[in-house]
């Protein structure tokens, strides 16, 4: 492989910081499961982006965005199918089947069996097709509910998740426990990175399924359009989380897959100090979308898991200086994105 070293363009005025990125052999293909998704069309975007300023790094290489119109992956036969068509020798694993906290709640058994029946199958033809690397997506919700703060990689399995969406976060734990077998029995470099909560252009903006950043932008756009005075957000608002927008995590996807060779999980979060609480996040969004009217909390309604503070220094340690996208102009950027895109957006 070839290492190449370059300066990651930035808007003018802007500190530029130093990208280090191997380059991956002539010939590849690189599958991303999910990819019609929130971070799928994310890590579109930055390679057609990046493939805009240089012309060395994607020249030689094939990406293929698959999405749910070009096969079932709970299907063993279809997942196959998809691997015999196109011969990825690395594959971004992003599919899954995910929801917000109250959908979750309602339906922890079909997450678990959906979830671990896809994995499942992915990592099998990974092995099966010889693909050289896999990065597959957790979550930091896969962490224990009683553990100390901040958690960091070595802690994903030192106790059971919260309550609230035990069955996605056991499925996706196992992705963990899959790359630790296949690599103890085959010698394969399956990988997995763990994000913390992602936003961003093409979320999933449903009613019933949506996370909290898209719930939020699509009901008060709503409340907007009907003139409400008030706007209720469920819960007390007084949970943290950290967020991180979806094209920077697409960059460090790339990253990943060019540079990070251990098939132990890495945290990708922004810092400890940019963790919000979720009324802070209701009020950014209120100023986004430029909404007068008042803001109330439903305290009645579940509040889910108080905190989950990720650590991010491994990740600090091997690439320094990331520079995060600023939480509010993500928040602005994505209400733009929603306002710009309702009549294609996942509604």
């Amino acid at each position: 492989m070839k290492l190449n070293g370059f300066k990651r363009g930035s808007q003018e005025g802007k500190k530029q910081r130093r990208f280090i990125t191997i380059k991956m052999s002539d010939g590849n293909v690189v599958l991303v499961t999910g990819g019609s998704g929130l971070v799928g069309q994310a890590i579109k975007t930055v390679i057609e982006r990046d493939r805009q300023k240089r012309n060395s790094d994607y020249d030689s290489e094939t990406w293929i965005f698959s999405g749910s119109k070009d096969g079932d992956l709970r299907d063993k036969t279809q997942t196959e199918a998809l691997f015999a068509k196109h011969k990825p020798t690395h594959v971004i694993h992003l599919a899954a089947m995910v929801g917000g906290l109250f959908h979750n709640m309602a339906h922890n058994l079909d997450f678990f069996r959906e979830n671990m029946s896809i994995n499942d199958n992915i990592l099998q033809a990974c092995h099966k097709y010889n693909v050289k690397k896999v990065v597959s997506c957790l979550s930091t919700c896969i962490f224990p509910d009683k553990t100390t703060y901040p958690i960091d990689e070595t802690m994903v399995h030192n106790g059971p998740p919260h309550s609230s969406n035990f069955g996605y976060s056991y499925a996706k734990r196992m992705i963990d426990v899959l790359n630790r077998g296949y690599n103890e029995s085959y010698g394969c470099m399956f990988t997995s990175v763990i994000p913390c909560n992602v936003f961003g252009p093409y979320d999933n903006f449903s009613l019933e399924s949506s996370h909290v950043i898209p719930a939020l932008i699509r009901r008060m756009d709503d409340a907007m359009q009907k003139g409400d005075p008030t706007f209720t957000v469920m819960g007390s608002g007084k949970p943290l989380r950290q967020f991180i927008y979806s094209l920077d995590l697409a960059e460090l996807f790339i990253w990943v897959l060019r540079n990070y060779n251990s098939i132990e999980p890495i945290i990708l979060s922004v810092d400890e100090k940019d963790e919000v609480t979720i009324s802070r996040v209701a009020e950014m969004i209120k100023r986004a979308h430029g909404y007068g009217g008042d803001i109330v909390y439903d305290t009645t309604r579940a509040d889910g898991q108080y905190k989950k503070t990720a650590s991010n220094t491994k990740l600090r340690t091997l690439y320094e200086d990331f520079e995060f996208t600023p939480f509010d102009k993500a928040i602005d950027e994505t209400v733009k994105w929603f306002k710009l895109n309702k009549n294609s957006a996942r509604l």
